[in-house]
C-alpha cells in the first residue's frame, strides 16, 4: 500500500551530479523526513540519450554511472519507489534493433518492433493516416532501409530514435516481461506505465486510448498487482478520458490540476478549479510540475468535446505563462525547440507563477490540499527558474525544467523562504490525520475553499484568489489554529 504522503520526482543524477547511492543520502540526511515515496526518473542505460532516459537502450540495465540494481534495492527498502515501465517504444540504438537493421525480417527480434504493415497489411489510405494522433506535428513512420536490402515503416510515435514496441507480438510482452521483473526483484512497488495510450494500434482509428488500450492496461494493471506492485498510467488527454483511466488502473495522474490552478491565479476565478474537484479521481498523484512540460491539453476542450477551460482560456493561459516568464517559455516551446510537443508548455512552474515567492507556495497548498497523493518536482522543489544556458547549449525544449544540480545549488536553495515554506507545507500535508479522511471543495467567484476532515480532526484551506488572503484552519486533538499562508514565507 502506497503511503499518503508527499513524494519526490527526480533525476539522480541531475539532482546530486552523481548517483543513486548520493540520492539516498539526500533524502537521509538535508531532505530527512520530507519525502515518503520517490518516483526515480529513467536511470537505465544510457540515461544521455536523446530523451534523458526514455529512449533505453538497455530498459534492463542500470546505467553503471548511476550505480546498480543494489542501489535501487536499498532506495526500495526505504521508501515507495516508483520506476517507469516504457511501454511504447525502445531506443533505435538497442542490440534488439541494430540487429533488425542487420537483418531485416530475417532478425530474431524482427517481431519486437511495429511496422506499418503490422497494423496496415493491405495498405493505408491518406484518411486513414490523416486520423493517427501523434503528440508531435508530421508522420509517425520512419522509412528505414534494412541489410535484407528492403526498406521497412517502423511506427515511431515520438521521434525516429524510440521505435515503437509490438506489444501484442510474443517478443514484445517477453520484453516487458523482464524488466516487470527486474522492478519485482528490486524493491520497486509503483510502476509508471509511460506512453501507454499509445501502445495499442489499429486500422481506421487514431490508434490512442482504444477500447483495446483500456484493456492493455487492465492487464498490465493486473500482472503488475500479481508481482505486489501498483501502476500509474501516464497519459495526457481529455480529462473525460483520465476519469474514465482511473476505473482501470490502480492510479491515474490529476494532470489537468496545473492549468486550471494557474488559470485561477492569473484570472482570479477558481470556479473551473472547483468544478474539477468535484469530478477528478480520488485514485491519483497531483503534480505542479515534471521532467515534461505543463500539460495544457488536460484542462481544454478536444475535438467536439467540452474541456474544463475554453479555448479562449486556454490561449490566454498560455500567454499568461508566456508574460509572466518574460517570454523564456517561448523560446523552449512548439517549433523554438526541438521537441514540439503539441500539448504543453516547457517551463518551470515557478517562472509560470513570475517567481512570485507566494503565489507559488499558493499554487503548492492547493495541490496539496486536492485529493490524491502529491508528488514535487526537484526543480520545483528547490524552487529552480528557467535553465536558459541548458536550453541553449541543447535546443531541447524540456531542457528548460530539467537542471543539473550539485551539493552547493541544494544548500543554498534551502535557505531560501521559499524553500523552506514549501518544506513546512510538506510536512504538514505529511503528518495532519485529516488528510486520509474525506474531501469538501466548495466556493464561488474568487473564493475557493478546500477541506478534509475525520472523526477527530479537519484542516481547511481557505482561498481568496482576489485579494490573495489565503488561511490554514487547522483543528485537532480538540484544539484550532489559524495560520497565514504568507507566515510561511518568513
Amino acid at each position: 500500500m502506497i503511503n499518503n504522503k508527499v513524494q519526490l520526482i527526480t533525476y539522480a543524477d541531475r539532482i546530486t551530479g552523481q548517483g543513486i547511492d548520493e540520492l539516498s543520502n539526500l533524502l537521509n540526511g538535508p531532505l530527512n523526513n520530507v519525502f515518503a515515496g520517490v518516483h526515480l526518473l529513467p536511470f537505465y542505460n544510457p540515461i544521455d540519450g536523446s530523451d534523458a532516459g526514455f529512449d533505453p537502450i538497455d530498459h534492463s540495465e542500470v546505467d553503471s554511472r548511476l550505480g546498480g540494481w543494489n542501489d535501487i534495492n536499498v532506495l526500495g527498502a526505504n521508501y515507495d519507489l516508483m520506476a517507469d515501465l516504457i511501454v511504447n517504444h525502445v531506443s533505435a540504438q538497442s542490440f534488439q534493433f541494430k540487429d533488425v537493421l542487420a537483418k531485416g525480417k530475417q532478425s530474431e527480434f524482427w517481431d519486437l518492433f511495429l511496422t506499418k504493415d503490422d497494423v496496415f497489411p493491405n495498405g493505408m489510405s491518406e484518411a486513414e493516416q490523416q486520423a493517427i494522433y501523434r503528440p508531435r506535428p508530421g508522420s509517425c513512420f520512419t522509412p528505414i532501409a534494412c541489410g535484407d536490402g528492403q526498406t521497412y515503416d517502423f511506427w515511431t510515435t515520438f521521434t525516429d530514435n524510440q521505435i515503437d514496441i509490438n506489444v501484442k507480438s510474443t517478443a514484445g510482452i517477453e520484453y516487458l516481461n523482464t524488466v516487470l521483473g527486474k522492478f519485482a526483484d528490486n524493491n520497486v512497488n509503483i510502476i509508471r506505465l509511460d506512453a501507454a495510450g499509445y501502445a495499442i494500434k489499429e486500422a481506421g482509428t487514431n490508434c490512442f486510448m482504444l477500447d483495446e488500450t483500456f484493456e492493455y492496461l487492465n492487464t498490465l494493471s493486473a500482472q503488475a498487482n500479481e508481482a505486489g506492485m501498483e501502476t500509474i498510467a501516464e497519459i495526457h488527454s481529455h480529462f473525460q478520458t483520465q476519469v474514465e483511466v482511473a476505473k482501470r488502473v490502480n492510479m491515474v495522474y490529476d494532470f489537468a490540476l496545473p492549468p486550471l490552478i494557474l488559470h485561477s491565479l492569473f484570472s482570479n476565478d477558481a470556479q473551473a478549479l472547483l468544478n474539477w474537484l468535484t469530478i477528478s479521481p480520488r485514485n491519483c498523484l497531483t503534480v505542479l510540475d515534471t521532467h515534461d512540460g505543463i500539460g495544457i491539453i488536460d484542462a481544454g476542450p478536444m475535438g467536439d468535446k467540452p474541456g474544463l477551460l475554453n479555448a479562449a482560456q486556454i490561449d490566454n493561459l498560455v500567454e499568461t505563462i508566456h508574460e509572466k516568464s518574460e517570454g523564456q517559455s517561448r523560446l523552449a516551446t512548439g517549433a523554438a525547440a526541438s521537441n514540439v510537443d503539441l500539448y504543453q508548455v516547457n517551463c518551470t512552474y515557478y517562472n509560470a507563477l513570475g517567481a512570485d515567492d507566494f503565489d507559488y507556495l499558493l499554487a503548492r497548498a492547493i495541490q496539496f490540499f486536492a485529493p490524491g497523493i502529491p508528488q514535487v518536482y526537484y526543480g520545483g522543489l528547490f524552487a529552480c527558474e528557467n535553465d536558459m544556458e541548458l536550453l541553449a547549449r541543447t535546443n531541447v525544449g524540456r531542457d528548460i525544467n530539467r537542471p543539473y544540480l550539485n551539493a552547493q545549488d541544494i544548500d543554498a536553495a534551502l535557505t531560501k523562504p521559499v524553500v523552506k515554506g514549501l518544506i513546512k507545507l510538506i510536512q504538514l500535508r505529511n503528518e495532519h490525520p485529516a488528510f486520509n479522511g474525506e474531501f469538501i471543495a466548495k466556493g464561488e467567484g474568487s473564493v475557493c475553499r478546500l477541506s478534509w476532515h475525520d472523526d477527530t480532526s479537519s484542516i481547511e484551506l481557505k482561498v481568496d484568489f482576489a485579494s490573495r488572503e489565503v488561511l490554514i484552519v487547522d483543528h485537532r486533538e480538540g484544539e484550532q489554529s489559524i495560520n497565514d499562508l504568507a507566515d510561511y514565507l518568513v
